[in-house]
């Protein structure tokens, strides 16, 4: 993110050692720069005296003499924190030096992507009652910890272990947002569930004698939860299975998905992954070859307790880019496979999701990824869709590589830090309180977190710290959408996924 400013090699007409230049002269390279002065200086005064001396315009001396002004915008000296880790066995501390005020050099100068808009209509059940301090107590029970921002500084209290290292890496990730925009994300109090199943069903919440929500961050929701979708965990990284952060890990499998092209790729749809989470993966390994079917799949069973053993080298996502197609399924509700799946630019089978995460409704059926319907006719739809794709190779690839450019440009961290800062600071509009600290939350910053870490926990932390305050603000938030709006989108990706179900209906009466 470092800035360098531009010299002026290159951009003189004569070369970057002339120290003046007029249209279609030269006055000589530095070496020759004073007699070269010296003859003009002269020349006018010689001139002067013929004529009137006290006619001379001196700004052309000014012009002469004055050094070339230098336009390049000057910006803050480039702050860097690294890990300053206590000696072995002593208490970690944060940092007093690090900002918590920051003034960028620059305007943010772009718009938000389209998905930003979700915000606010993930935002809406609370935008007339506002969040009161009572509706935060009565989400406790649906959290695994609460955080709390006060005048830039976090603080958590836990309630209930997450699975693996969901919560820690989840913290982690919004300590690199309030690094890299120091006093900008304004005082906050939420609860975060790190679960896979939704927990704030709109059911619940209907009726004349019903309660108002409890606001509730999660990592997905469906049409009937009201959980606030924010990023997941993995964006850090997800140690357990030796996923890196995500910079790295997409780095890595844009370099993969380079070492065989789209047409030399199995013409296959290809899926790894657990299937034992959920019935609908058990059922879909019903569509892998076998003796008395071909429906044009390749299924592969992960089981990552074997894979943790030998080092996980059959599990690596950027060694995955071996075929035309690639299978997307939810798992326990929605899964993080989705954004590693359509990262390469195969062309994404998706199996008809129920969840969403706080990208994905902005997918466009045909553009980003080929629908697939679930359950009963999953095989044959799989089927057709490699068979429509062998022999349109042109359109499949197109289909792919924007369901890639899509998640390059949508999930930049860059995006995903922005998205973060907008829905806490929408939401923290809605507070009708001031934040406190709680009695049992404790300061987490860091050196608190990573510091006591070991191993990938720590180098991944590492890896996915932010060390610099960005020099620019964050995106502009696009307008909210209205309700018409939704449904239009709606309407169109449901009449998409119906031409294309008509399509796969079509090539099996044949």
């Amino acid at each position: 993110m470092a800035e360098h400013s531009k010299g002026f090699r290159g951009f003189w007409p004569c070369g970057y050692q002339i120290s003046a230049c007029f249209p279609n002269v030269c006055l000589g390279r530095s070496k020759g720069l004073k007699s070269a002065t010296a003859f003009i200086f002269f020349t006018f005064i010689l001139i002067a005296a013929l004529v009137n001396w006290t006619d001379i315009d001196y700004s052309i001396f000014e012009m002469i003499s004055a050094p070339p002004r230098n336009n390049t915008k000057k910006h803050h000296e480039r702050i860097v924190f690294p890990l300053n880790c206590s000696e072995p066995g002593s208490p970690q501390k944060c940092l007093e030096t690090y900002p918590t005020s920051f003034e960028p050099d620059e305007p943010s100068s772009k718009t938000c992507p389209d998905y930003f808009r979700w915000i606010q209509e993930d935002l809406k059940q609370w935008k007339s009652s506002g969040v009161t301090q009572e509706m935060i107590e009565r989400g406790k029970p649906f959290a695994d910890f609460r955080l709390v921002v006060v005048e830039g500084k976090a603080y958590v209290e836990k309630y209930r272990k997450a699975y693996q290292t969901r919560d820690i890496f989840t913290i982690w990730g919004i300590l690199q947002l309030l690094r890299l925009y120091p006093g900008k994300v304004p005082d906050l109090d939420l609860m975060f569930n790190c679960g896979d199943q939704t927990v704030i069903l709109k059911r619940n919440y209907q009726g004349p004698n019903a309660t108002s929500p409890p606001p509730v961050f999660h990592y997905c929701a469906d049409k009937d939860s009201l959980d606030i979708v924010f990023p997941d965990w993995t964006f850090w990284g997800w140690a357990e299975v030796n996923i890196m952060p995500w910079d790295n890990m997409l780095s890595a499998i844009k370099k993969g998905m380079q070492r065989t092209k789209w047409e030399n790729r199995v013409p296959y749809a290809y899926w790894r992954g657990n299937p034992y989470v959920s019935v609908e993966r058990v059922e879909f390994l019903k569509c892998n070859l076998s003796n008395n079917h071909d429906w044009n799949v390749r299924l592969y069973r992960q089981d990552w307790s074997k894979e943790s053993k030998k080092g996980f080298k059959n599990s690596k996502l950027e060694n995955q880019c071996t075929h035309r197609y690639k299978i997307y399924i939810e798992g326990n509700t929605w899964s993080v496979s989705e954004k590693y799946i359509l990262a390469c630019d195969s062309m994404t089978l998706v199996v008809k999701p129920k969840y969403y995460d706080f990208f994905s409704r902005s997918m466009v059926p045909l553009q980003h990824y080929w629908p697939i319907r679930s359950k009963i006719s999953t095989c044959r739809d799989l089927k057709f869709a490699v068979e429509w794709g062998n022999n349109h190779p042109k359109k499949a690839r197109a289909i792919g590589k924007e369901g890639s450019k899509l998640i390059e440009e949508f999930l930049a961290m860059e995006n995903v830090y922005d998205y973060m800062f907008h829905s806490l600071n929408e939401y923290a509009k809605l507070l009708k309180y001031k934040p406190t600290i709680p009695p049992n939350a404790k300061m987490v910053c860091a050196e608190t977190m990573a510091c006591s870490e070991q191993g990938l926990f720590k180098k991944f932390m590492e890896q996915s710290m932010v060390k610099s305050p960005s020099h620019k603000l964050p995106c502009s938030l696009p307008p909210q959408y209205e309700p018409h709006h939704i449904q239009s989108l709606l309407a169109t990706n449901e009449d998409i996924t119906r031409q294309v179900e008509t399509w796969g209906d079509e090539y099996w009466r044949q």
